[in-house]
């Protein structure tokens, strides 16, 4: 179990630094306590203890960052939001049970994908076989490809338009700073469709009460009072949670 846990750890501090150092940029240590910091070039291979340190002291900062840019966090939170809203039940769950819900489906989902940048990056470079800069070449592609399969052809269009880039020969071309954000844009839309989707059944339960209350005379009797046990009660007897999650989990293309 301790050495799994190392394994994450590993794999999230490199992600982290491939997050915020570009795989261009080069930092070596010269002389006695003098740093030189250049992008590209010769000199030594991979970084300084120094600049180890104090890259991963800084790179720490980022793990929110990280995590809703560049998995598939941002997707499930949103639905689990949506999922609340159309069942009108305020604060059940709270925000703390959908959080921590959405980080273990992350870790789920993108299990594959960390697992490749463990093998194909962590583990050469532990056994001195690649530097910090092919480490972090080598992970750039599985995070990459993961991200590529879920976004879509108009959003990647849309940045290399807005950053005046030339058009790639294919997808793989394409930097991390074009890739990220037309990510986050694609799932914020497919969020969106699903959360529209979760609406609709609760939808008709709410107009149904309506009607019925309205034809009752019963005007001053809030419909969601009615409406929200029988939209509870109707989640319950289709396994909504199961229901929501797998089709959630089934939607990432792997």
């Amino acid at each position: 179990m301790r050495t799994l846990r190392n394994r994450w750890v590993l794999v999230i501090c490199l992600l982290l630094i491939l997050g915020v150092a570009s795989p261009a940029l080069h930092a070596q240590a010269t002389g006695q306590g003098s740093l030189q910091i250049s992008l590209g070039g010769g000199g030594q291979d991979g970084f300084s203890l120094p600049v180890r340190v104090i890259l991963f002291l800084t790179v720490l900062t980022f793990i929110p960052a990280l995590l809703i840019s560049m998995t598939s966090f941002i997707r499930i939170i949103v639905v689990m939001h949506f999922l609340r809203q159309a069942l009108g039940t305020q604060q059940a769950p709270n925000n703390q049970i959908l959080v921590g819900l959405a980080i273990f489906l992350t870790l789920f989902v993108m299990g594959p994908t960390w697992d490749r940048v463990y093998d194909q990056a962590i583990v050469p470079y532990q056994g001195g076989k690649m530097t910090e800069l092919a480490a972090l070449e080598q992970a750039e592609a599985p995070v990459k490809d993961f991200m590529l399969k879920q976004v879509r052809e108009k959003d990647l269009a849309l940045f290399v338009k807005i950053g005046k880039l030339p058009r790639p020969k294919n997808r793989e071309d394409l930097p991390f700073r074009v890739v990220v954000p037309a990510f986050m844009i694609s799932e914020l839309q497919t969020a969106f469709h699903i959360g529209f989707v979760l609406f609709l059944p609760f939808l008709v339960i709410d107009m149904v009460i309506s009607a019925v209350l309205l034809s009752m005379g019963m005007l001053q009797l809030p419909p969601i009072m009615i409406s929200t046990p029988f939209k509870v009660l109707l989640f319950i007897l289709v396994n909504g949670w199961g229901l929501v999650v797998g089709s959630l989990v089934d939607s990432f293309r792997m």
